[in-house]
């Protein structure tokens, strides 16, 4: 009986929901630790990552007028859909770290953990962040949050799975839509990470994912004018001063990069999430 012949799977971006090619008809190769060929992944162009601003944008109303609570439930729904394909992410995880399969479940797990920890904080993170404030005055003076907008994301090279997750989810949690650039390296954890969202209640365009090069996409979404946030945690340090450059000529908020190597196995703390929220202060007369 003649050996079978394994299909090679065809990874594409993830932009408003669908899966296109590149505009640009580019792709590169992904190998595995051991240099092993594991498939070829599109390469997105600006044109690319225009498009997918575009859907973060048509997306960004519904999404952050959707109530809290449902940002939560669709966090969890999201859990539930990661947990169900397991065994393909520890796979994925094995061939892009050359991890062993146990500590490979665990990031698994972990990421898993990560976005229902997330979605635990939908309709508690404002309580946090909001206040009634005390003035001089009949006044009642209140602050609550709202979302920045449209946040722009160079995820990290390392944990291509948990690292992802835990840059992700912050943004959404809190009512942003977001344009990611994955790892360059090992980018095939993003696209099933993309299946998964494609397939659970999350609306297309909140989420929209980029493979290829963030030296490439990255300086031009810092100075995109309908990116309103950029987080730099993936980004090299000679990448991150341009593109904190380019991001100041727009007013963009910006994350940078954390200084050391990240471990994204530690308690995530709020930071993240409050790091794409403006405070909004309206003012009250008292008895009217």
């Amino acid at each position: 009986m003649s050996e079978r012949v394994v299909v090679r799977k065809t990874y594409k971006l993830f932009i408003g929901g669908a899966f296109p090619r590149s505009e640009s008809g580019r792709s590169y190769v992904v190998s595995s630790s051991k240099g092993k060929f594991l498939a070829n992944a599109s390469k997105a162009s600006r044109k690319d990552a225009r498009e997918a601003v575009a859907a973060a944008r048509k997306a960004f109303p519904g999404w952050s007028s959707a109530t809290a609570y449902n940002r939560g439930q669709i966090l969890y729904r999201v859990a539930e859909m990661l947990e169900g394909r397991r065994s393909q992410f520890v796979t994925e995880l094995v061939d892009a770290d050359g991890v062993g399969v146990r500590r490979a479940g665990e990031l698994v797990d972990a990421a898993v953990d990560r976005l229902v920890w997330y979605a635990g904080w939908s309709d508690k993170i404002g309580a946090i962040r909001g206040s009634a404030n005390p003035v001089a005055g009949p006044y009642f003076n209140l602050s609550s949050t709202e979302p920045t907008g449209v946040v722009a994301v160079v995820a990290p090279e390392a944990g291509p799975l948990l690292g992802l997750v835990s840059v992700i989810a912050p943004v959404i949690v809190t009512g942003n839509t977001c344009v990611v650039v994955a790892s360059e390296r090992a980018p095939l954890p993003s696209i099933t990470l993309a299946e998964v969202l494609a397939t659970s209640d999350l609306p297309g365009g909140v989420v929209n994912i980029l493979t290829g090069s963030a030296a490439e996409i990255a300086p031009w979404l810092a100075g995109h004018m309908d990116v309103n946030a950029i987080d730099l945690t993936g980004a090299e340090p000679e990448l991150a001063v341009s593109c904190e450059q380019d991001a100041a000529e727009n007013l963009k908020r910006v994350l940078r990069p954390a200084s050391g190597k990240a471990d994204w196995i530690t308690d995530p703390g709020t930071g993240r999430m409050t790091a794409f929220l403006e405070t909004k202060t309206v003012w009250h007369p008292i008895g009217i």
